[in-house]
């Protein structure tokens, strides 16, 4: 097992140290949003550039904090580039029950029947998203592993708003 948690750790230190469609994008065409988790200081600036069709033609990260958020934002955009906006909504889903499923296995304050009721497409798989699995052990961590998520995810509401 230690194999693969150092694997994984690698991947984690590999999209903090080089992140992946890090800069910004001209706002308009596409729409910015803005996370902050004010316990640990944490930012995340999300710029996506959706097409008529809904799919997700760019997507740009900016922010400053820890690895953990850092990294998770980083693939975070990797994963939902060039995927129609529902995909992209499906991966966010899907991770966020990952976070979820364990953060219960491991006392924290989600539920399983919160992560239940998540309907995820079981074709989603999540590739070198599961490397951020072991922040789970760690729950005050979680909130920095999904604070790009739920930024995409507040950015696409505010574009279906418009």
């Amino acid at each position: 097992m230690a194999g693969l948690e150092d694997l994984y750790r690698e991947i984690i230190l590999d999209h903090y140290r080089s992140p992946r469609n890090k800069g910004e994008l001209e706002t308009p065409p596409a729409h910015r949003t803005e996370g902050f988790n004010p316990l640990c200081g944490d930012e995340i600036v999300v710029y996506v550039d959706t097409d008529d069709d809904g799919n997700v033609n760019d997507i740009k990260i900016g922010g400053q904090g820890c690895s953990i958020s850092q990294s998770s934002a980083s693939m975070m955009s990797a994963a939902v580039k060039g995927k129609s906006v529902e995909e992209a909504r499906q991966i966010t889903s899907a991770f966020k029950r990952l976070m979820s499923i364990h953060e219960t296995s491991v006392g924290g304050d989600g539920s399983e029947a919160e992560a239940d009721d998540l309907e995820i497409d079981p074709d989603i798989k999540l590739g070198d998203l599961e490397a951020l699995q072991g922040v789970v052990k760690f729950p005050t961590r979680i909130k920095c592993a999904t604070l790009a998520w739920n930024t995409l995810n507040q950015a696409f509401d505010e574009i279906d708003e418009a």
